[in-house]
C-alpha cells in the first residue's frame, strides 16, 4: 500500500506525457519559433503519425490566425491585448493562454563596435532618436542605423513599453519583418543596433550589458542571468489556443511542460517554468 502511495505521490508531482500523435498548425512569434521548431521536432520523432506545422510572422499575426481559425495554436512573446480577447469572446471562441517558457531580450550590434555596454536611458536615446552617433555613448564617430521588428511583433511591443518607457520609436528605425533578418544585418553593418530574443545570438553579433539602475551595474545577457533575474530584459513566452482545440494540442503542451520538454527550453537558450 506505501509503494501505491509513493507511485502516486510521484505521478502527481511528475505527470506523465503520453505518446499520441498530435496534427496541428502553430504560427506566431519570430522570437518562439526556433523552440516550437525544435520542440515539435523532438515530438515528432517520439509521435511518428504526428505532424506539426510551424511558422513566425509575429505574435500579432499569430492571434489574427487564431482568431480567424487558420492556427490551432498562437505563439506570442507578449500576452494577449484586450481587443483581440474580445474579438475572441465576441465569436464565442473561449481560450487558454500557457507560459511554455521565458525569455531574455539581447541589445545586438556588430562585432566591430567599441561599445560593450548601455544604460537603460541610452538605448531609450537611440531607439526613439535622440542620440544618433555612437560618440555620444562611448564609441566611434559613427552614425548609428537601429533596426527594430515591424509593429505586428511582441517583441517590438515589448521593447516599445520596457526599454522605451512607452515612448514611440524613431521614424528613422528600420523596421524588419523577421528577428533573422535583424541578426544579419547587424551583422554586417558597423553601426547598426538591434534586439533580439537570446535564442538568436550568434558569433557574428555582439550583445551589450544593460543597466537598469544608471550606470551602478551592467548585466549581460544569458539563460543563468534572466533565471535569477538579475537582467533586466525578460519575458514570458505564451501559447493561445482555443478550449475547442484542447484535445488536439493538449499533448504537444504537456509534452513542452513536462521535464523533457523543459530541457529542451534551457538546450536552445530559453529559460524554462520550471
Amino acid at each position: 500500500m506505501k509503494k501505491l502511495i509513493l507511485i502516486l505521490s510521484a505521478l502527481a508531482i511528475f505527470p506523465m506525457v503520453h505518446a499520441q500523435n498530435v496534427n496541428c498548425k502553430i504560427k506566431g512569434s519570430d522570437t518562439v519559433l526556433p523552440l516550437t521548431q525544435k520542440e515539435a521536432e523532438v515530438y515528432q520523432k517520439k509521435n511518428p503519425g504526428s505532424g506539426i506545422m510551424v511558422t513566425g510572422g509575429g505574435s500579432g499575426v499569430g492571434l489574427a490566425a487564431l482568431l480567424n481559425g487558420t492556427t490551432d495554436i498562437a505563439q506570442a512573446s507578449r500576452k494577449m491585448k484586450m481587443d483581440e480577447k474580445m474579438k475572441l469572446q465576441d465569436a464565442g471562441k473561449a481560450f487558454t493562454e500557457t507560459i511554455i517558457a521565458y525569455d531574455a531580450l539581447a541589445v545586438i550590434v556588430n562585432p566591430g563596435n567599441p561599445v560593450s555596454q548601455m544604460t537603460r536611458e541610452q538605448l531609450e536615446g537611440i531607439f526613439t532618436g535622440k542620440i544618433t552617433n555612437w560618440k555620444e555613448v562611448g564609441g566611434e564617430d559613427l552614425k548609428i542605423v537601429v533596426y527594430s521588428r515591424e509593429t505586428s511583433s511582441g517583441t517590438y511591443e515589448f521593447f516599445k513599453e520596457h526599454v522605451l518607457n512607452k515612448k514611440n520609436f524613431s521614424q528613422g528605425a528600420l523596421l524588419m519583418p523577421a528577428t533573422g533578418a535583424i541578426v544579419q544585418s547587424v551583422s554586417q553593418t558597423k553601426g547598426a543596433i538591434g534586439y533580439v530574443g537570446l535564442a538568436y545570438l550568434e558569433s557574428d553579433i555582439k550583445a551589450l550589458k544593460v543597466s537598469y539602475d544608471q550606470g551602478k551595474t551592467f548585466v549581460n545577457p544569458s539563460v543563468e542571468h534572466a533565471m535569477d533575474k538579475t537582467y533586466p530584459i525578460s519575458r514570458p513566452l505564451y501559447y493561445y489556443y482555443l478550449n475547442s482545440s484542447a484535445k488536439t494540442v493538449q499533448p504537444f503542451v504537456d509534452f513542452i511542460l513536462s521535464a523533457e520538454g523543459q530541457k529542451i527550453v534551457k538546450e536552445v537558450g530559453y529559460v524554462p517554468v520550471k
